[in-house]
């Protein structure tokens, strides 16, 4: 076991709203530009936030979520996310202590910051308040003992004389105050249905709102004093979690030649997907190729497997539906009987058709934007055998979507959701493992190498 002493602040709030993605990615970007090596983290499922990390350090942005992974597997995720950096910006969800229903503190940001032993810093959004914001941070400080707050960034500060009379009651909380934003415009990050549209379909526009949430951050926080407690993280103890099968020296080398190729869908339509679950696949022995649904009209020559992870395909249902030559290949390729993992967008693309839109047809299922979000944390079980899965394999999950797919489940189910929400859901025909369920594959490593061997054997 090794130990690691990577720099490190877990940047919360209260609350949803309180602008800690501002202030998360405006210090990664800061402390980049100051030319440190920054390893960018976003508590819980969430693919967006993760994207302007990236933006922001030129490096993988990486989930940490102790639901979907379990709480054993985060220091090893960040370990491995962190290697070689200088400094490590972990952005928070919801607020503090908020975590998954009825889990208590399970996959809450005070969990990932207890299971990091790293300091938070707490964004308040101050504008409404004046000496109340006093006994606001001394309740979030003192709720957990095992949470340390070490310093407050105060947003919206509306004048002087507010900043005054916020840093005068503060000093009777005993937590510092290491910066504090104006109320001004906010910086342009658009949203729409399912939250923040993400970096591949605005990169121009998302790099100019990174570079300006930096410059935010740069004029009114502390950076010497933000870095200084970075460093009074202790080590992190364990060893850095590996995509590689254990017992191995490296990834799998097939005798007799390269590696299945495996096609992963991408481009602003597929853009949700977690980086260890390319990493899994290469360590398995498969050539990983990216292409675009959106662009190429053909899969990667070769391809023996396909991954279509989820994104917005309903924003894109036209373009995708206008690809013909590529909609007939997937359909040809999952004919074929070779190997298909689909997650929500995914899901969708395979559909007979999305909103009316011819889709790949893969599934004898329709599929529709509705005005029902649809979400939260699953505990699921794998139904029966598939190119993912063997059955009985139980993996966590996470549903994050405003579309209905009808029938919800084929003849054979993927994932039999457990506890309250009991219902079997998805679709396995031949090769082809389709579902809603987001599933992060580091927590059930054996559904990556499954997945190869069935692209090297089908």
């Amino acid at each position: 076991m090794v130990s690691s002493p990577v720099p490190r602040l877990v940047v919360a709030a209260p609350s949803s709203g309180s602008g800690k993605t501002t202030v998360a990615t405006g210090l990664m970007a800061a402390f980049a530009a100051r030319g440190l090596a920054v390893s960018p983290h976003k508590v819980g499922p969430d693919y967006i936030d993760p994207g302007y990390h990236a933006l922001a350090t030129g490096r993988t942005g990486r989930n940490l979520d102790a639901y979907l992974c379990g709480p054993e597997l985060i220091a090893p995720l960040f370990l491995h996310g962190a290697r070689g950096c200088d400094l490590a910006v972990v952005e928070g969800v919801m607020g503090l202590y908020d975590g998954a229903a009825g889990e208590g503190e399970l996959a809450s940001t005070a969990q990932v910051a207890k299971l990091l032993r790293a300091p938070v810093v707490l964004v308040v959004d101050a504008s409404a308040q004046s000496r109340s914001v006093a006994a606001l941070v001394h309740g979030f400080a003192s709720w957990d003992p095992g949470v340390r707050i070490g310093g407050v960034i105060l947003n919206k500060v509306g004048s002087d004389r507010h900043e005054e009379l916020l840093r005068e009651a503060l000093d009777s909380a005993g937590v510092p105050v290491l910066g504090v934003l104006r109320r001004a415009r906010p910086v342009q990050t658009p949203s729409r249905h399912l939250g923040l549209v993400p970096v591949a379909e605005r990169r121009a526009a998302a790099t100019d709102s990174v570079a300006a949430m930096a410059a935010l951050v740069t004029a009114g926080c502390d950076l010497a004093a933000l870095e200084a407690l970075a460093r009074t993280a202790p080590a992190v103890p364990g060893d850095p979690w590996s995509p590689v099968p254990p017992g191995s020296d490296g990834p799998v080398r097939p005798a007799g030649g390269p590696g299945p190729r495996i096609a992963v869908a991408g481009g602003p339509a597929f853009t949700f997907s977690y980086a260890e679950h390319t990493e899994l696949l290469g360590a398995a022995g498969a050539e990983v190729v990216p292409f675009d649904p959106l662009r190429e009209e053909r899969l990667p020559d070769g391809t023996a497997g396909l991954v279509v992870g989820g994104g917005f395909p309903e924003v894109y249902a036209a373009e995708l539906s206008a690809n013909e030559p590529l909609r007939a290949a997937v359909a040809e390729l999952a004919a074929s009987g070779a190997p298909i993992a689909a997650e929500c967008a995914g899901l969708l693309y395979l559909c007979r058709e999305l909103d009316g839109r011819p889709m790949c047809g893969v599934l004898d299922a329709t599929a529709r934007m509705t005005q029902r979000l649809t979400l939260g944390y699953r505990d699921a079980v794998a139904v029966g055998d598939s190119a993912l899965a063997a059955a009985g394999t139980r993996m966590r999950g996470h549903e994050f979507h405003r579309t209905a797919v009808e029938p919800g489940a084929g003849a054979a189910p993927a994932w039999g959701i457990r506890g309250r929400d009991r219902r079997v859901e998805g679709f396995v025909q031949r090769g082809v493992h389709a579902s809603y369920l987001h599933t992060h594959w580091a927590s059930e490593p054996g559904v990556a190498r499954r997945f190869v061997e069935r692209c090297r054997t089908s």
